[in-house]
């Protein structure tokens, strides 16, 4: 059967150096585990478990509201967190972002010298899509149907998606029922945008955002082939999403081909500039240290992706990261071809970059390219030669020759897509963000891009 509540478990390693930071003194607080996590080297591989009925299930006293409105009950998982053997450093705090208590961080009350251990979660209270096949067996079915959407690399996703949607219908009779009940119910990701919501993106972030809907899509047809489910489980779509969203807002891949959301741990913000690194122990369970010296009065966060793509950020966990150095050109080029690739046609390289206007050597590199391929061959061939034999003076002679058509196509893309973000921006006029909630953050999305893109322009035009 399933797990019930974790027990507490003893420090490992160099107890005496963490303490729990009483809960007297903690403001509202969430984590999100980043990507930066290393596997678990004791995690064992998918085991085959069937079962010939459905799992039993308690009757429920409460059921976790996952209304988008619902408040988030911070205090009592953490009284939960810390009788589950959760240990934290001296200064570790839980702290609410904005005035609602939504957006919940963690943040240090006390300096924190590198390497000095931050939080402990035990294996014991660690969601694993390895752990959760394992106890639901493997559904041959919906792993076919996974496969034939294309989706085969999301099956692990899928087994947590099913542990989530087991446990929330045992409601508080689950182990996990006060974690629950301090997680957000309303998402910005793309598998919660409304149809309105694409028309106000441009390529890339729509693109993106929507690979998150479709991904939920085919999870939401595949729980047809799950028997130990309610139907009313299966066929409820406000849960569905939500559970969907949990997963993929808080599950981190490991290196063996484990999906693991560590509670607690799933409460550090992202940052360009981060404090804090997650690893995994023989035993399984979560240790976070300081990556650097850190003051007190700072937050404490981890990486969530590569900060050089705000939009993947913003399709994938709903939030605008601001302090993203740069963004993707926005140069679309379906199925690039092979030499396009070498060239350098790729998501977080072909930069624009937001302080200064400057453009990435990528850029310059694929649109030559596109450029001869159409113009003149024999110096397409030229020039991806000498790309890949690292002839810099042959590769620059190129360039020097070509120069006023490269920037002249440059500088037509960015007006371009300029003109593409007015037009976007004169959908949302006049709508009512009671009506579209998401929108004020879609439209913040777009202007952080349009600032990005006016200073190349002016660089390409002094």
């Amino acid at each position: 059967g399933l797990p019930r509540r974790p027990r507490a478990e003893p420090w490992a390693s160099g107890a005496q150096s963490i303490r729990p930071l009483p809960f007297g003194t903690m403001k509202v607080y969430v984590l999100l585990l980043g990507t930066t996590i290393l596997a678990a080297a004791s995690v064992s591989a998918f085991q085959v478990v069937h079962h010939s009925s459905r799992p039993s299930s308690s009757k429920l006293e409460a059921v976790v509201n996952v209304a988008e409105d619902a408040p988030r009950s911070i205090g009592p998982f953490d009284e939960w967190a810390t009788a589950c053997g959760v240990q934290r450093c001296a200064g570790f705090q839980l702290t609410s972002e904005d005035e609602y208590g939504q957006n919940i961080g963690v943040v240090t009350t006390e300096d924190l010298p590198a390497g000095s251990p931050v939080l402990f979660v035990p294996g014991s209270m660690i969601l694993s899509s390895f752990q959760a096949a394992s106890e639901v067996g493997r559904i041959d079915a919906a792993e076919k149907r996974l496969v034939s959407a294309k989706a085969a690399d999301h099956v692990p996703q899928f087994y947590l998606f099913l542990k989530i949607l087991y446990e929330w219908e045992q409601g508080d009779a689950s182990p996990y029922y006060p974690w629950f009940e301090s997680m957000p119910r309303y998402y910005s990701s793309g598998s919660s945008m409304t149809p309105f919501c694409f028309e106000c993106l441009p390529p890339l972030a729509g693109y993106l955002a929507m690979n998150e809907r479709v991904r939920y899509i085919q999870f939401f047809q595949a729980l047809r082939f799950v028997e130990f489910l309610s139907p009313e489980t299966k066929q409820n779509k406000d849960l569905t999403r939500w559970a969907f969203a949990l997963i993929y807002t808080r599950g981190v891949p490991a290196q063996d081909g484990d999906v693991r959301i560590v509670p607690l741990a799933d409460y550090l913000n992202h940052g360009t500039e981060t404090e804090v690194e997650i690893s995994f122990t023989e035993e399984g369970d979560c240790v976070a240290h300081a990556s650097r010296d850190i003051p007190a009065g700072s937050p404490l966060r981890i990486s969530y992706g590569d900060p050089t793509n705000p939009s993947a950020l913003f399709a994938k966990y709903g939030f605008l990261d601001e302090s993203s150095p740069a963004t993707f050109c926005k140069i679309m080029i379906k199925r690039p071809s092979k030499e396009l690739v070498d060239m350098g046609y790729d998501h977080s390289r072909m930069l624009f970059y937001k302080d200064t206007g400057e453009v990435s050597p990528e850029v310059y590199d694929v649109l030559l390219f596109q450029i001869l391929r159409e113009t003149n061959p024999t110096d397409m061939q030229r020039l991806y030669e000498a790309h890949m034999r690292g002839d810099m003076t042959t590769k620059q002679a190129i360039h020097q020759q070509y120069y006023p058509q490269t920037t002249a196509a440059l500088v037509k893309h960015v007006n371009s897509f300029l003109n593409d973000l007015n037009t976007l921006k004169s959908k949302g006029v006049g709508k009512d963000p009671a009506e579209h909630p998401r929108l004020p953050l879609i439209m913040a999305h777009n202007e952080f891009v349009r600032q990005t893109f006016e200073r190349v322009s002016q660089g390409l035009n002094l």
